[in-house]
């Protein structure tokens, strides 16, 4: 028993270094309730009080600033927005108090070499609309805060005596339907810093496009209309997009947006997005019989016409971009084509020796030389499936 003891505490010692290793590269950043943001409205669909999580930079980080919009789906009816005021997408009540920063958030000048000492922070995703709503449902019974637009206010309001105001470099980032809120905050976010500052903005995973599925009906589209009537977010998007448009609801859409920002950006997207993959050209509603299930879990399962609609979609995405990465000198892009969603937090996928590759550059490195002029990031890969570093990750349909 004695042996069987010491054999014990011999394996906890030798396993001990390797936790605090492991606890020290978890970097748990701490909530912060906006207290102010009552006062104007800015609440969060259930009326809680929104937040975000800021992990200050030090050295010569010490006066730029990441910021990065929470992802998240949206909501665009009464029943599912109910729904979603009851979860953290909806709540800061049920949000976890503690954050991992990771990928282009870490701390880690080894694992985020170009961002890893500046001020970072993480706004809290719970409007549903990408942070661009601005109505109120009351009945008898409940209210439902679409106030998304506030909140994004708020929250600068917020951070600009912390030395937001003082910034002399930033980038406005996001992931998902973080990525979409930055198109329609970048120009914004561009004019509340210095003048002198460099401000440049970050799309991950947000280039939703405006697509007919499989059976050619626009699905995405009716959502997006229904969306922005509920939640009255046409009076703030683009003025210019929504004059030119004859329905003004498509400039929730980047592709029509985009040319309309003026502060320099860049687009990170997986020409085979999983969640336009599952939700805008294959959703359950076209699929009724199930015939692109083991498509949508497994590209290698897919059967040769399923591959051609899905090479379709990469070209009408390219098509899309390409009036942005063609005349746009301080534009950037880096479109692979791996099965995945959202590649700048994960770590696996943003910075690591195994990270994905498009001539031989990282996501991080590719930013990096945009953000800082270093060299031309315009990273197009070849179609699936010629990229051997991808991380393909596919979860169960739902909402990101």
């Amino acid at each position: 028993m004695n042996i069987l003891v010491a054999l014990a505490f011999l394996c906890l010692a030798t396993l001990a270094p390797w936790r605090v290793r492991s606890q020290q590269q978890r970097l748990l950043v701490n909530m912060t309730l906006v207290s102010k943001a009552k006062a104007s409205g800015a609440l969060c669909l259930d009326g809680s009080l929104p937040a975000y999580h800021l992990h200050r930079g030090f050295g010569a980080g010490e006066n730029n600033w990441l910021l990065q919009f929470e992802g998240g789906g949206w909501c665009n009816d009464l029943k599912s927005c109910f729904e979603r005021a009851k979860t953290r997408r909806g709540s800061s009540s049920y949000m976890v108090k503690l954050e991992v920063f990771s990928g282009i958030l870490s701390n880690n000048a080894t694992l985020n070499p170009d961002f890893y000492n500046w001020n970072r922070v993480k706004l809290r995703y719970c409007d549903g609309a990408s942070f661009t709503g601005d109505a109120v449902f009351s009945n008898k019974t409940t209210t439902l805060h679409f106030k998304g637009q506030k909140i994004w206010e708020a929250i600068i309001d917020d951070l600009l005596p912390q030395g937001l105001g003082k910034a002399r470099k930033a980038l406005l980032s996001g992931c998902s339907a973080g990525g979409l809120a930055t198109f329609h905050h970048c120009d914004d976010f561009a004019k509340r810093l210095p003048t002198d500052a460099s401000v440049k903005c970050l799309s991950d995973a947000g280039f939703f496009l405006d697509e007919r599925d499989i059976n050619l009906n626009h699905t995405m589209r009716f959502f997006v209309k229904s969306l922005v009537r509920l939640q009255g977010i046409e009076q703030n998007l683009n003025r210019n997009c929504t004059r030119e448009q004859y329905f003004p609801a498509l400039c929730f859409f980047p592709q029509y947006a985009l040319k309309y920002i003026s502060t320099p950006y860049f687009i990170l997207n997986s020409a085979y997005d999983v969640y336009q993959f599952h939700h805008i050209l294959a959703p359950p509603s076209a699929d009724l019989h199930g015939h692109w299930n083991k498509c949508r879990l497994n590209p290698a399962a897919c059967t040769a016409d399923q591959i051609a609609i899905l090479q379709g979609f990469r070209l009408d995405m390219l098509g899309a971009l390409k009036p942005f990465y063609m005349n746009s000198r301080r534009g950037g892009v880096f479109i692979n084509s791996c099965f995945a969603h959202c590649q700048s937090e994960p770590q696996d996928t943003w910075f690591r020796d195994d990270s994905p590759r498009i001539n031989n550059k990282s996501i991080a490195e590719a930013v990096g030389d945009w953000y800082f002029s270093r060299n031309i990031s315009k990273e197009i890969d070849c179609p699936y499936p010629c990229d051997g570093t991808c991380h393909n990750i596919i979860p169960e349909p739902k909402l990101r």
